[in-house]
């Protein structure tokens, strides 16, 4: 009678822990010189960074429950004004309350006078440290340039540097292969976007990556007009001429 408790024991067990791997088999860990960084992809282009005691969230979209059992944003970055990046009815579901707000001009318009006294507006290329992180904005926007795109215009968005301890990450935000992407270099973990028509393509995003050979890439925000990206595709086209840069095809996107 004990034996058969002791494996009835041992199931229960077994079957929690692998409940639990499969709970966090979307988490992503990468070990820095004083700690370890945690990245959890959310949904489409929303992802949580995790670094000690401090808990950044890019983009909050998909709905409340994504965000449930999750520690409360130190940090929230916003790229852009669209309602995948701003996302309103998300947003306000989350407990922001002690939250630094990180956002372009164009973002801090949009936001309701409840988040205005704690935002801090950086434009393109400029730069502050919040919380011990370096945080600085790229630009992100599509081609051509002249005359300026109706869906990412050059100076609105931002994309993101993020310097977190020795690790440096580079959020694209929305955009095409522009040349301030292709001139990055020494990128530990890079999100690129690949969605038709708002970014870029599969093959775009591949040949960006390939000039600046981040040491892995995400390939994230990758829902179009017609569907998903080919992921698949990005991966193998990235790795048949670089087998070093890591490509994660993490799940962004629930299964139906």
């Amino acid at each position: 009678m004990k034996l058969k408790k002791l494996i009835y024991l041992h199931i229960i067990l077994l079957c929690s822990f692998i409940t639990l791997q499969a709970q966090n088999s979307n988490v992503y860990n990468f070990e820095t010189t004083n700690g370890t960084l945690t990245i959890q992809p959310i949904f489409h282009g929303s992802l949580v960074l995790t670094y000690k005691n401090t808990t950044i969230y890019v983009d909050p979209y998909g709905g409340q429950k994504l965000y449930a059992n999750l520690k409360s944003p130190d940090i929230v970055l916003m790229t852009d004004i669209h309602p995948d990046h701003l996302n309103l009815s998300t947003l306000d579901s989350i407990n922001t309350k002690n939250a630094l707000f990180i956002t372009p001009q164009a973002v801090a318009d949009k936001l309701p006078e409840k988040y205005k006294s704690t935002i801090s507006i950086i434009n393109n290329n400029q730069a502050i440290h919040r919380l011990g992180i370096y945080i600085k904005a790229i630009p992100m926007y599509n081609l051509p340039v002249d005359p300026p795109s109706k869906k990412h215009p050059k100076g609105r968005g931002n994309g993101y540097l993020l310097k977190i301890d020795n690790k440096t990450i580079y959020i694209s935000g929305d955009t095409e292969d522009i040349p301030e992407m292709r001139q990055l270099r020494n990128i530990d973990i890079a999100f690129v976007c690949m969605n038709l028509p708002y970014t870029m393509t599969v093959d775009q995003a591949a040949s960006a990556v390939l000039e600046f050979q981040p040491k892995v890439v995400f390939p994230f925000h990758y829902r179009g007009a017609n569907g998903y990206s080919d992921v698949d595709k990005f991966k193998k086209l990235v790795n048949d001429k670089n087998q070093k840069i890591e490509v994660i095809l993490a799940e962004w996107y629930p299964k139906n």
